[in-house]
């Protein structure tokens, strides 16, 4: 079995891939800046007797994302594909430019549309169990916003309805599901005080890791095959609560 995974090299998207060599996959490792991350996953890939490459493009345009799809297709058939590749921001309403915004939009909604779109005839002839696989990285922000990140909101928001729509109209042989984090791995540039007024409001009582997303992933790829057009929350239950203090 052979999986795609974008944004590769770093964060989510490293951590799903090393899950998912473990889970027996041959992995096609995007990148765009990221090459050293992907090399090292490739490497440990490769130590566990999976196949390992790494594909550079940039999603933000049309034509980087049909090259991505035809030069992971040049390798053989693909089976899974993770839409990990994300822009995140904070900007206030006023500052949000329209190139920040069409970029934000381009990344985050519109690449995962055309790789899906792009590798749907593989991923249905895929042997795997329940048939090809999608997993859209989402984020509870897509239902919940926070003011200051409109336009990611806005675009995880896309991604969420994304999959409902292609889980309906790929079935029964392509299953495309998402997995939504929550307060995990907090920017580096974010003061302490707002992680902990973050954390107060999450049961779980801790940040969330990038294992954590990761065996979600693999989770829905591996072991659900009677599960498509779901948003899987991995968020420690940040989610539930806000919605029970609306209520």
């Amino acid at each position: 079995m052979r999986a795609l995974i974008t944004g590769a090299g770093v964060r989510l998207g490293r951590a799903t891939a090393q899950q998912l060599a473990q889970a027996g996959f041959d992995l096609v490792l995007h990148v765009h800046r990221s090459r050293d991350g992907a090399e090292e996953v490739a490497a440990q890939a490769r130590a566990l007797g999976r196949r390992a490459e790494i594909l550079q493009a940039d999603l933000s345009s049309a034509e980087g994302c049909a090259q991505l799809a035809a030069e992971a297709l040049a390798g053989g058939p693909i089976d899974a594909l993770v839409n990990n590749a994300a822009l995140y921001e904070r900007r206030a309403l006023a500052e949000i430019t329209l190139a920040e915004w069409e970029r934000m939009l381009a990344v985050n909604t519109r690449a995962p549309f055309l790789l899906i779109q792009a590798l749907a005839p593989s991923l249905a002839q895929s042997g795997l169990r329940g048939g090809g696989a999608v997993v859209n990285i989402g984020d509870i922000g897509g239902e919940r916003p926070e003011p200051g990140f409109a336009h990611y909101s806005v675009s995880k928001a896309g991604i969420l309805m994304l999959t409902r729509c292609l889980a309906a109209e790929l079935a029964p042989k392509v299953r495309v599901n998402a997995v939504s984090p929550g307060a995990v791995l907090f920017p580096v540039e974010m003061p302490e005080a707002e992680r902990d007024a973050i954390l107060r409001t999450v049961p779980m009582a801790r940040e969330g890791s990038a294992e954590d997303i990761a065996a979600a992933v693999v989770f829905l790829i591996t072991q659900a095959p009677y599960v498509t057009g779901h948003t899987l929350n991995v968020d420690g239950g940040r989610l539930t609560s806000q919605l029970c203090r609306e209520g």
